[in-house]
């Protein structure tokens, strides 16, 4: 079992990420992350790698990736530090940037006609 000196509960990790114990269990629920260790008293115990893995879902999460491209992409970025000059695995990343590229493109049209929609609104009030 691994040492449980600088292992965060499921509480100091909602904290740490912001995310909801719900939102954490959730991605646990569907094998996302997964505790590092548990307490003698059953508490989930998270490391910092963990708590990374969570970053990057929070991440993706607002981009509209679903949980298997998350899950796709926490593994390839598992392989990547083991094998960081992978070639075949460099042009998975790569994929996955233009993606998130596309989408956040999309996000900015979106804000822009929302923007517009609101700027119109408010000079109906005037």
């Amino acid at each position: 079992m691994p040492s449980r000196t600088g292992l965060l509960q499921i509480g100091q990790v909602a904290e740490r990420t912001g995310l909801s114990l719900r939102t954490i269990r959730f991605y646990e629920e569907n094998g996302l992350v997964r505790p590092t260790s548990r307490s003698e008293g059953g508490f989930r115990l998270y490391s910092d790698d963990d708590v990374a893995r969570l970053e990057v879902i929070k991440r993706m999460k607002p981009l509209g990736f679903r949980l298997e491209e998350m899950q796709e992409l926490l593994d390839l970025l598992a392989e990547l530090t083991d094998r960081p000059g992978d070639a075949a695995l460099v042009d998975r990343l790569r994929m996955f940037h233009e993606a998130a590229t596309a989408r956040v493109h999309a996000l900015r049209e979106q804000l822009s006609v929302a923007e517009d929609f609101a700027t119109d609104l408010a000079r109906r009030l005037d």
